[in-house]
């Protein structure tokens, strides 16, 4: 079953981020990203840009109706990135979870609907 990890955190904390700590960051997921691959978990992923660039379209009646800056709604952690990872239980789904390299904030573990 595929699961998708969702990393949620407080962008504002990575504003002042040194080059070296982003670096370290960045080996830190790819570290994971390897694990993931070598434990045949097939990992897509992606970080996503600031919630300031973000759009919600808003609909009503299966409609378009409001097209509005930023994200749907104001909270103190943002979506950041995600992975999906193929797993053979919510149980591994879980532990790869908390190997992801997160100094603070969450992250949402949910089954992907295979259709």
């Amino acid at each position: 079953m595929r699961y998708m990890l969702l990393l949620y955190g407080d962008e504002k904390l990575g504003e002042n981020i040194t080059p070296e700590a982003w670096q370290a960051i960045m080996e830190a997921h790819n570290a994971f990203t390897k694990e993931a691959v070598e434990r045949g978990m097939n990992p897509i992923g992606e970080a996503l840009q600031p919630v300031a660039a973000a759009k919600t379209v808003r609909f009503e009646n299966a409609q378009p109706t409001l097209t509005t800056d930023g994200p749907f709604a104001e909270t103190k952690e943002q979506l950041g990135g995600f992975y999906i990872i193929h797993c053979q239980s919510e149980a591994e789904a879980l532990e790869m979870a908390a190997k992801l390299p997160m100094s603070t904030g969450s992250v949402e573990v949910r089954p992907v609907i295979e259709f």
